[in-house]
This record gives structure tokens, C-alpha cells and sequence, in this order.
């Protein structure tokens, strides 16, 4: 990791600056000071073009889409499939593997009870690889977010699976020389995150992958943190499934996506049922449509959709590659600052390809005193567990202060981070 950023690859501080003004809202003053944003783990903010498609939507093509003939119902249709087609191809998925939800915790929901529908025998022959019962292992790993955790316990409760997991070291870097120990026949489907979001560290997930691939199990990734930040190309991962959401990645909230392999979402028995993902339906049962619309059930979040792709398409504009560059060089900066200042703890391995997130703790001063403090400079942080319980449990600690890039930050946004720390514990007194 080097701290300056590739200046062929990467964004200039002008264009960082260029890309600033697209955000009104970091015009907003905090205490007589435009608000410091790093925050952008927990959600993005978005360029005004997000909300005024949204917008543009509900003027002039809002209707349901996939039911009507009407003029305004094929509009709002296109618009719908179009979005589709253009999210689909930011992740190297085809239009058909990609369903939309209203986020990430909904996709790979879907998948688990999806899987413990297979499992009581819903779905025929062609589900069969999506049954789980005792004796089966479903695993994941001591970094999760909650939301790729609790589905998996969840449907070890239901199933009667076990669950198991790669553990961190005390750095927080995963135990990969566990997993052939790890993975085994019983092994029926590993979930793990390709970025984590309480240390912004990369996951090497081609060894997940390759352990998976052995035994046959279904890999299913958390691309929430790396959908954003990096370039991602599903087929190139060789994942099962990948889960993401909208808001992250300057889209609005209440919308995401789950990517699968075609032949796998068609297999899979559908987990919300009623309107718009049916063939044929008598009084004693139905017939389902393939995938994507099997699992888009009711009125869909049509307009989030057009707001959605119109994000992607800003982020294609700018090039994800240099996006990544750019918070390569952010995060080494915020990791290196830090590190650097007095009475303050930096977890994550030093020596870990990361995104522009960096944990830490203040000793002596609780996280949320921490981020009230940093509130009243204008810069927004998030403190608490981060929906990781488990891996601030390992860590030693119940909560950290977590700083989070985005495009839209510049080197004077860390600096303002540093500054502050650099007196916060005088200010409480420790």
C-alpha cells in the first residue's frame, strides 16, 4: 500500500472537487462548517441526478410495470428492464441473473429461505441441490456483517444444519490456512464478504471459492463494501450469488439487488409469493414465471430502479478503477494518520489491501463520546459495533469509532479527522 495514489489511474483533487459539488447536501453546515462526511460505510450520500431521476419518474412514467398496455405502464416497463440491464452489466451479470430487493439483508434472506423451502421438498428434482438437513455445515466467517450471519443461523435452526466459521487472529485478519480444516463433504454452502465493513479490508475470495468448489458447496458473497469501491465482475469471482445494496453506491435507499447464476435462480423455489411472479394459478396451486421476476413479487420499487442505474452510471463515468485508486490512497492516509496519533488504537492488519475504511478507538474515551465530539467539528463518523458483533467480540473490544470514504472525499476531509483526534483525549481529560 503506498501513500500516494497512481496518478495515470487515480482522481485528481480537482476532480475529487468537480465531484463534490454533484452532492448538496456537503454544503451542509454543521456548527458554522460544511459537514466532514465519513460515513459512507454505513451510507453513501447521492449526486442530486439520483433523486431528480427519481424524480423525472413520477412525472412523467409512473405506472405498474409488467401489467399494462397503456402508454405510461410500457414506459415505466422499459424504464424498469432497463435499469436492469444496466446494473446487471456493472457487475459482468447477465439481465436475467439479476433480482431486485429493497437491500442486501432481503437478497440474501431470499436465499435462505429459499433453501429451507428446497429443503421441505418445495422446488422438485431440480431444487435438489438446495436441500440442507442435519448433518449438513453451512459456514461463514468471524467478520460478518449480521446480515450475512443471522440468515445462515436462522436456517441452521431451521434445516437442522450446522453452522461454522473461519475465525480472525488477533489482528483481524481471517484464519485462511483453516479452510481446507473448515470445508469438508458436509459442507453445503459458504457465505463470506468480499469487503469488510468494519475494517475495509479485502477478502482473498478465489480461496473461498477454490475450498467450495471441491466439495460442491454454493458460495454466496456479501458485496455490499465492494460494489461501491472496486471494480467487480461476478463471473470473473465464480460466486453462486452475490448480495448489494442500492444506497452504498450513491443509489436511494429501498432498493438492492441479489446476482445469481441463472441455472441456480430458476432451480430455486421462490420466497415471497402473490401477484406478477406466476404463470398459472388454480385454487390448489401455481405455477411460477423463471427468474428474475419468480421472486419479484407485488408492486416493485420501480422508480428506486431508474435511480439505481442512474448511480451506476455516474460511477461508470468516472471509472471504477480510479474510484478504487483514489480510496486506496484515502485509506492509507486515514490508516497511516492514525496510527500516527497518541492514545489511539488502529485495528485491521497494517499490511491488508483495503477500501477507504479504517476502525478505531480512542483509549480512554467511549466511541460515541468520540463521534459527539467529532459532530461538533462538522465530521460525521460512525461509532458502535457496526452490525459485527462477533467480530469486535474477537477484537477485544464492544464498540469502535469507524471513519468510511467515498469518491466525494478529499485529503482535507482526513486531515480535519486527524486534526480533531489529535485533541480529543486533552478534551475529555484523559
Amino acid at each position: 500500500m503506498t501513500g500516494q495514489p497512481d496518478a495515470q489511474v487515480s482522481l485528481s483533487a480537482v476532480e475529487v472537487q468537480r465531484i463534490k459539488a454533484d452532492f448538496e447536501i456537503l454544503e451542509h453546515q454543521v456548527n458554522g462548517t460544511d459537514v466532514v462526511y465519513l460515513d459512507s460505510g454505513a451510507t453513501s450520500q447521492k449526486p442530486r441526478y439520483v433523486y431528480e431521476a427519481e424524480q423525472h419518474f413520477y412525472e412523467n412514467a409512473n405506472a405498474a410495470v409488467h401489467r399494462g398496455a397503456h402508454t405510461l405502464a410500457v414506459e415505466a416497463t422499459e424504464i424498469y428492464e432497463e435499469a436492469r440491464e444496466t446494473v446487471a452489466k456493472f457487475v459482468g451479470a447477465r439481465t436475467n441473473e439479476l433480482v431486485w430487493t429493497s437491500n442486501a439483508t432481503e437478497a440474501l434472506n431470499l436465499i435462505s429461505y429459499s433453501i429451507s423451502n428446497a429443503s421441505l421438498g418445495r422446488g422438485g428434482e431440480a431444487a435438489e441441490r438446495f436441500r440442507i438437513g442435519p448433518g449438513d455445515e453451512i459456514l461463514t466467517t468471524e467478520i460478518e456483517h449480521h446480515a450475512n450471519l443471522i440468515p445462515w443461523q436462522e436456517l441452521a435452526f431451521r434445516t437442522g444444519a450446522t453452522l461454522r466459521y473461519v475465525p480472525v487472529g488477533e489482528d483481524g485478519a481471517l484464519r485462511y490456512d483453516l479452510l481446507d480444516e473448515l470445508v469438508t463433504e458436509k459442507t453445503k454452502l459458504v457465505a463470506f464478504t468480499h469487503v469488510s465493513n468494519v475494517l475495509g479490508t479485502i477478502t482473498d475470495t478465489q480461496r473461498f471459492v477454490d475450498a467450495a468448489r471441491k466439495v460442491g458447496a454454493l458460495t454466496v458473497l456479501d458485496g455490499c463494501q465492494s460494489v461501491p469501491h472496486l471494480p467487480v465482475d461476478v463471473k470473473a469471482l465464480d460466486v453462486d450469488f452475490m448480495a448489494f445494496s442500492g444506497h452504498k453506491m450513491l443509489g436511494p435507499t429501498g432498493i438492492g439487488a441479489l446476482y445469481g447464476r441463472e441455472e441456480l435462480l430458476n432451480a430455486m423455489p421462490p420466497f415471497l409469493t402473490g401477484g406478477s411472479m406466476i404463470t398459472v394459478v388454480d385454487m390448489e396451486h401455481a405455477e411460477f414465471l423463471p427468474a428474475p421476476q419468480r421472486f419479484e413479487a407485488g408492486t416493485q420499487r420501480i422508480a428506486q430502479t431508474h435511480g439505481l442505474a442512474t448511480a451506476v452510471s455516474y460511477l461508470q463515468e468516472i471509472g471504477m478503477d480510479r474510484i478504487a485508486q483514489w480510496e486506496e490512497h484515502l485509506g492509507a492516509m486515514l490508516y497511516e494518520g492514525l496510527s500516527q496519533i497518541e492514545g489511539v488504537r488502529v485495528f485491521g492488519p497494517s499490511d491488508a489491501r483495503r477500501i477507504g475504511t479504517v476502525p478505531f478507538e480512542v483509549i480512554g474515551v467511549h466511541p460515541h463520546d468520540v463521534g459527539q465530539y467529532l459532530d461538533s467539528r462538522g465530521i460525521a463518523v460512525r461509532v458502535g459495533h457496526h452490525c459485527a458483533q462477533p467480530l469486535h467480540r474477537a477484537l477485544g473490544v464492544t464498540a469502535t469509532t469507524r471513519a468510511s470514504t467515498y469518491l466525494y472525499n478529499t485529503e482535507d476531509d482526513i486531515k480535519a479527522l486527524l486534526e480533531a483526534l489529535g485533541s480529543v483525549r486533552e478534551y475529555f481529560g484523559v
